[in-house]
């Protein structure tokens, strides 16, 4: 009967070893496919916003060039002649100040 017991015994040990040794390896798992799912998900956000960037630099670019054109002399002498009636000042409007 003893040796029922003590056999007993050491399989609920061995058991209980493996028990914890298989414990261990399905928390590394999920541990390390967390960590691979983490890092495409990152990857994703990172290239989602080098596309933002981009569209930004790109917007930013358009936007220089319509600045550029909105004050160009041209433009504005076109709009001051046609809109305001406005014109260029002869030698008799202009005054010089000693």
């Amino acid at each position: 009967m003893k040796k029922r017991a003590q056999k007993n015994i050491r399989k609920l040990k061995l058991t209980g070893v493996w028990f914890v040794l298989l414990s261990i390896f399905i928390i590394e798992l999920f541990s390390y496919t967390w960590c691979r799912v983490q890092c495409v998900r990152i990857g994703y956000e990172i290239t989602e916003e080098i596309n933002n960037n981009q569209k930004i630099i790109t917007l930013q670019n358009k936007l220089k060039i319509e600045l550029a054109r909105l004050k160009s002399p041209k433009r504005l002498a076109e709009i001051a002649s046609r809109k305001l009636n406005l014109t260029r000042p002869t030698q008799k409007h202009v005054i010089i100040i000693p």
